[in-house]
């Protein structure tokens, strides 16, 4: 294997020119940003952890504004949160020597144990630009100085609309962060849904396999905005049923409805995320991310997005989805996704897995993915960084 910080042997890397920076990311992207947390969770002058990219951070809540610093003391490299002080509201102090540290920045602002030290003032612990939006809490995860870019780059288009009513929630899912990504972007997998009770509480038709034109897959990467891939499902030819040896074994669901249907569309976006359009309903988004947390591991931040007007609008879009779209899609339809994520890990923890696997045509959509990446990626999480 390679003795450097990478994960990954270089003559493997070396066999995959293409997508190679997409290899080697294992711990995700690096410069990007990243939901990390529900802005539920942290509450008023509350300390909460969260791991991303293998960087183990705290969040505060400070007057209403969330701050981020990585959970590590300069001094002797103990975690803050193995025993949280916090004498003032703007700063933290480790429990080991009394290195204290300003929430705003990071710097180091006094030492308890040695208050005359010269080193304060002269060092920060790493800070983290933080953002909120729809419920979630972002942390930008990246190198000291960067020009740090808009959130909007980095979610999928409509995300951030201001007339979008979004409900969410995520959970810790033990697989590759990638293994989840492709996984939502694969028109193959329909497969593994053709039980799931969403099918019938939407009176939906769902074919068994989704087969990509190829040449209407669609690449966005113009400079400035959002870099991803899309997919309309009306360039697909769907697959209704699944013969062996000419005998049909397994049918989709195929319904005619006379309510106006839209197409659904699914497109996947740097550095984690996918859209899929009106699903699991007309007039619905679902938004997901696929957080890297380490190398087999990933959080599963689910969302639903629909445009309201008013008030009212917006507290029965909040009933359906705790009475029907939490159960019925996060916790039924993508907890199959969640089944098959957990299985694909146990090949894909192995690196040659990458280059032994038997992609097909209906797999292109993927390779265009993963060539994006590889192309736009702003750079590759390494352990060094961790």
């Amino acid at each position: 294997m390679n003795t450097s910080n990478s994960f990954v042997d270089e003559g493997l890397l070396e066999r995959v020119p293409r997508w190679r920076n997409y290899l080697e990311a294992k711990l995700g992207f690096r410069n990007h940003w990243y939901p990390v947390r529900l802005s539920r969770d942290i509450a008023e002058a509350q300390v909460v952890p969260a791991t991303v990219c293998g960087e183990e951070i705290l969040l505060k809540r400070i007057e209403g504004k969330v701050h981020a610093i990585r959970d590590r003391c300069l001094h002797r490299g103990v975690k803050f949160s193995e025993k949280v002080e916090c004498y003032t509201e703007s700063t933290i102090t480790c429990w080991y020597h009394g290195f204290t540290y300003k929430w705003d920045g990071g710097a180091l602002c006094d030492i308890l144990a040695s208050p005359n030290s010269k080193a304060i003032g002269k060092r920060n612990v790493k800070s983290y630009p933080v953002e909120e939006a729809k419920g979630l809490v972002f942390v930008f995860v990246g190198d000291d100085g960067y020009d740090v870019p808009p959130l909007a780059t980095d979610v999928a288009p409509g995300f951030l609309d201001d007339d979008l009513s979004v409900h969410v929630a995520i959970y810790e899912v033990d697989s590759n962060w990638r293994v989840g990504a492709e996984n939502g972007f694969d028109g193959l997998h329909v497969y593994i849904h053709r039980s799931s009770e969403l099918v019938p509480n939407t009176q939906r038709s769902l074919p068994i396999g989704h087969l990509s034109d190829n040449d209407k897959v669609e690449i966005y990467d113009a400079e400035g905005s959002a870099k991803g891939i899309f997919d309309l499902f009306a360039n697909h030819v769907s697959v209704w049923e699944g013969k062996i040896e000419g005998k049909t074994v397994v049918t989709g669901t195929k319904r005619v409805s006379e309510k106006p249907t839209r197409t659904t569309a699914a497109s996947i976006w740097l550095p984690c995320s996918l859209r899929v359009d009106n699903f699991p309903d007309q007039d619905i988004t679902q938004f997901e991310w696929y957080v890297p947390v380490s190398a087999d591991k990933h959080l599963y931040v689910m969302t639903v997005g629909k445009r309201t007007a008013d008030e009212v609008q917006r507290a029965a879009f909040e009933h359906e989805f705790w009475a029907r779209w939490k159960p019925v899609g996060f916790e039924n339809f993508n907890a199959q996704d969640i089944e098959a994520r957990v299985a694909l890990q146990k090949y894909y923890r192995n690196d040659n897995a990458w280059l032994d696997e038997m992609l097909i045509e209906g797999d292109t959509p993927i390779i265009k993915w993963r060539e994006l990446c590889h192309k736009h990626a702003r750079g590759v999480q390494k352990p060094e960084h961790m």
